[in-house]
């Protein structure tokens, strides 16, 4: 029998893929914030591994957006431009308007009490690092529960450098943050389990368009964070 056109033998999961997750996760944890230097001498010695897997490993997360690679300047943390974060809130709100949109027409009962269960968790955060990560696990839930796998597929296509885009914001302010951000998920909570296609959609612009405004310090700093949803979704 001839070996043409038998498929290759599968490789594991390379080494490349393990660094590429701890140097994710150390951003993520805020070890390394947008700017910081990335060095590969460094990181291979404080991994214990050689230079090759970490220069691979910083060309995965190149990919991602989550690093910036520039031959004169080396590896650095992506900063988010005014242009990364327009470009960025403009790509999520379309996204996420169409998961609103099938999540009401959709979702079950049991979809939804997962997105509910993301929310609560919100209550036991203990730093804004973690409030952020629960941020991400609700918006993963409410993608999940809009039962569209393009859909799905094309929010983790961003996921990553939404979830820096939220590093940068509580990077500018935390003022109220902690305490806000679980009642301003609880109303988005309340507008999908009432079906409300309206409601839902504003409140979830409105979550949108504040965090942008922290970033670009266009904030309304007179009025307190909370009213970023909650009276409007029982309305």
């Amino acid at each position: 029998m001839s070996d043409q056109g038998k498929v290759s033998p599968a490789r594991r999961r390379g080494l490349a893929d393990e660094v590429a997750d701890r140097i994710r996760e150390a951003i993520f944890s805020g070890a390394y914030a947008p700017g910081a230097q990335l060095r590969e001498v460094e990181l291979s010695g404080e991994m214990d591994v050689s230079r090759g897997p970490v220069r691979e490993g910083l060309r995965l997360l190149e990919r991602e957006g989550l690093v910036h690679c520039a031959w004169h300047r080396g590896t650095t943390v992506t900063t988010l431009s005014a242009e990364d974060v327009g470009e960025l809130d403009s790509l999520r709100g379309a996204l996420e308007d169409l998961a609103v949109r099938q999540v009401i027409i959709r979702a079950s009962g049991e979809d939804l009490a997962s997105v509910a269960k993301t929310a609560d968790m919100m209550e036991r955060a203990v730093d804004a690092h973690e409030m952020v990560r629960c941020d991400i696990a609700f918006h993963d839930a409410v993608f999940a529960a809009a039962g569209h796998q393009r859909l799905a597929d094309a929010w983790d296509g961003i996921r990553c450098q939404v979830h820096l885009f939220l590093l940068t914001r509580i990077g500018r302010s935390t003022e109220g943050y902690l305490d806000c951000i679980p009642r301003e998920h609880r109303g988005l909570v309340d507008a999908l389990r009432a079906r409300d296609t309206g409601a839902a959609l504003d409140l979830f612009a409105a979550h949108r368009r504040h965090a942008v405004d922290v970033i670009t310090g266009t904030a309304n700093t007179s009025r307190p964070e909370s009213s970023v949803g909650g009276d409007q979704a029982t309305k």
